[in-house]
């Protein structure tokens, strides 16, 4: 930092007055600070454009860890896969993204009402070729119970405010799971509660609704919300958002960065864009090198053994 920007970096954005550490840094983009809250009200106006692109286009956080292996844990399985590198003539991955459409869906974790924990894919496989199948990985409880037996164990997390089972019974309604009658209305209420209480894949789920039912601004709303918590699926989707809108610079912006935390779609649409010459060669080849690192970082011999048992079943 120059000596003009540590001198800007101490002081109020609004008034310009010296503040040192007194002054309040925004939250959001960390990048202003504000004599008081007064001060930065009155400074939204000109602040709100930077701060959300700032905001938004910020590196995702760290991925949150499996409890049992302790390795970021993905949203998909197919994101633990690593692609072969880009050449100078061709893109190698075209043929790999066809052959592996059907399991770029599947997720990796699970979630255990039991104890609210979620295992990925790779421990709830070792534990189910333990003969452990019918046991809880993480607390061991039991899990050979009926639907209703389920359904008033979810029950009991939802009324103790646990985001992640509100997030679970909203999916169950949505869909009429578990023995419960589709009733959509519900679950989207479900879903608002949990994404209130900060899970991002309820809203990242909301997106996809209103998205689907043509409302965008409140796709659009949601989509952001979970993609700056970290949820790489909520990116990818705010990316074909922004390309619907006709925003593909943006859009590219999202796909770069699910891409470099692993996530495959994004990375395949950015190979097409660079298809059609609106991405660089370098830039094409610094992400793919960013996917591949991110992938590495997720695998294990358990992980790759849950990948191969799906694409045995598919």
């Amino acid at each position: 930092m120059n000596n003009h920007d540590d001198a800007i970096a101490h002081c109020c954005a609004e008034c310009g007055e010296e503040g040192g550490v007194s002054l309040k840094l925004c939250k959001s983009c960390m990048l202003v600070k504000y004599c008081d809250a007064t001060r930065q009200k009155n400074h939204w106006p000109k602040h709100k454009k930077q701060c959300k692109n700032e905001a938004m286009f910020k590196d995702l956080p760290p991925k949150e860890d499996c409890p049992i292996c302790f390795l970021p844990m993905p949203i998909l399985l197919i994101t633990c896969v690593s692609l072969p590198p880009a050449t100078i003539s061709s893109v190698p991955i075209y043929d790999y993204a066809i052959e592996n459409e059907a399991l770029e869906v599947e997720v990796m974790e699970k979630y255990y009402t039991c104890c609210g924990k979620s295992i990925c894919a790779g421990c709830d496989y070792s534990f189910d070729q333990s003969g452990n199948e019918d046991k809880c990985p993480f607390c061991n409880a039991d899990q050979d119970k009926t639907e209703e037996e389920r359904v008033e164990e979810i029950m009991k997390r939802v009324e103790a405010n646990d985001a992640a089972s509100i997030n679970l019974l909203a999916g169950y309604y949505y869909h009429g799971g578990l023995g419960l009658q589709q009733d959509r209305t519900k679950a989207i209420e479900l879903y608002a509660r949990s994404s209130e209480l900060g899970c991002s894949t309820a809203h990242r789920s909301l997106g996809n609704i209103y998205h689907e039912g043509g409302d965008l601004k409140k796709a659009k709303f949601h989509l952001e919300a979970a993609a700056m918590a970290g949820h790489e699926v909520a990116r990818y989707n705010l990316g074909n958002l922004e390309t619907e809108l006709g925003n593909m610079e943006q859009a590219i912006k999202h796909w770069t960065i699910a891409a470099s935390a692993g996530h495959y779609r994004a990375m395949n649409n950015l190979l097409k864009g660079y298809g059609f010459g609106r991405i660089s060669r370098e830039s094409i080849d610094s992400t793919l090198a960013a996917y591949n690192s991110s992938c590495k970082e997720m695998r294990s011999e358990a992980r790759d053994a849950a990948i191969q048992l799906e694409m045995d079943t598919i």
